[in-house]
């Protein structure tokens, strides 16, 4: 969406429309941080001033949503061979993950407009995400989702806020087809992410990102990719900060995709984005399991725009950037480790230097896939092969970064022995 401020001005329009005052802005976000309205509360409608799309903003939809924190990995910095990482965690959000930000933009707009059923295609988050916020909005949700390779722990949350949901004999993109084509002949509300509100609500996370960096603009932020929604908002929100004179630059903003579902990455290599050709997704990332991206074209003008990237990763690049980043006591779903798996390739590439300054985008909760990290903490999460491509560097870390539970007698002395001995291996890995 383009706004009367946030476009270029051009001679036509004579450049006759008043910006809102970047300073003025700085402080009224500042302020409404200390109110007790919950749409103040929230890291969304706190920024509504930079998206009017409701005429009533007392009846918003909210979860008190958006807000969330800006860690340092200084050991996954050291890692991936940069001095200054940040990690930006959507995934502490209501729902557990960055799909809260659009969901409760889209769903005031639904309520607003008298709509009484919404629905989406989901591989988990945006299941969840929907479901909730239309449960506050007192509106009925379906949720369409492919079969299997699903989430389970992402679904049960759409279950427990009532949701509707159709579980259908294809993938992700089929869900898409179905439900687009089913929009059309009755009166619900599609929320997926190529509905524009959703994308206003997701950008904000952007101004918060400045906003914890004294208004300090990044030299990188790197997204996963899976419906390319996010890297388009992300896009946006730096964009139109610019435009106001928030921000003096805006960063490069990268995207990385699990190398079995990686469309973008394909057409960035082969045409330079022209075009893309769909792929038939596979990766235990759910989360980023989309082989026909509908915010592709978005995303490609962002990439263009500011500089960025594409890189994809492996299933153990994955599992073990998702590890290092649980050793570091933050924690993401999968499909969130592609971030750090991407920029230790980037940082390989001399395409990020050690000096500059990033932050990778964790869009998920570790609690939305544990499954996921049970199997890899056991050492059943990748199979031979996906072992194999590993560099002996690599296996040697997974080896030492897996902690599966010891079974034990219940026995002091052999609890004791058990103990001694990790203590005394702990004191050699220290000293090496």
């Amino acid at each position: 969406m383009v706004y009367p401020w946030s476009a270029v001005p051009s001679a036509s329009s004579g450049g006759t429309a008043m910006p809102p005052n970047p300073n003025a802005l700085r402080w009224l976000w500042q302020e409404r941080r200390t109110s007790t309205l919950s749409i103040d509360q929230s890291g969304v409608w706190r920024f509504r001033d930079l998206f009017p799309i409701v005429k009533d903003f007392e009846r918003v939809v909210t979860l008190r949503e958006g807000n969330t924190p800006l860690y340092e990995m200084p050991k996954c910095g050291a890692i991936a061979g940069v001095d200054w990482l940040l990690a930006k965690h959507q995934g502490m959000n209501p729902t557990g993950s960055f799909k809260d930000t659009g969901m409760t933009a889209a769903i005031s707009v639904a309520a607003e407009r008298g709509f009484e059923w919404v629905a989406c295609a989901s591989t988990g988050n945006t299941s969840a995400a929907m479901a909730a916020y239309a449960a506050r909005a007192g509106l009925r949700s379906i949720v369409f989702i492919p079969e299997g390779k699903i989430a389970w722990g992402k679904l049960s949350q759409s279950m427990d806020y009532g949701a509707l949901t159709i579980q259908l004999k294809t993938d992700f993109d089929g869900c898409v087809k179905i439900l687009t084509e089913l929009v059309k002949k009755f009166p619900i509300y599609l929320l997926n992410s190529v509905n524009p509100y959703r994308l206003e609500g997701q950008k904000t996370p952007a101004f918060e990102m400045v906003e914890q960096l004294e208004w300090q603009v990044p030299e990188h932020v790197i997204v996963p990719g899976g419906n390319l929604a996010n890297g388009a908002a992300l896009g946006k929100g730096f964009a139109e900060m610019k435009q106001l004179g928030l921000i003096s630059r805006v960063p490069k903003i990268s995207v990385v995709q699990a190398q079995g579902a990686n469309p973008l990455y394909r057409a960035m290599q082969a045409n330079g984005g022209d075009t893309l050709e769909p792929v038939v997704a596979e990766t235990r990332a759910s989360a980023i399991r989309i082989g026909n991206p509908a915010s592709w074209k978005k995303t490609v003008e962002v990439l263009r725009a500011t500089g960025g990237w594409v890189e994809q990763a492996t299933e153990q690049e994955i599992a073990l950037a998702k590890a290092q980043i649980g050793a570091e006591g933050i924690g993401c779903e999968p499909a969130s480790a592609v971030t750090l798996a991407g920029l230790k390739k980037l940082v390989a590439q001399g395409k990020i230097t050690r000096e500059e300054r990033v932050v990778i985008v964790l869009t998920g909760h570790t609690l939305k896939d544990s499954e996921y990290t049970i199997k890899y903490h056991r050492g059943e999460l990748l199979t031979a092969e996906e072992t194999a491509g590993a560099t002996a560097a690599e296996r040697e870390e997974h080896a030492g970064l897996r902690k599966p539970p010891v079974v034990l007698e219940a026995d002091m002395d052999v609890v004791l022995r058990e103990l001694e001995a990790q203590m005394a291996s702990s004191r050699v890995a220290e000293t090496v």
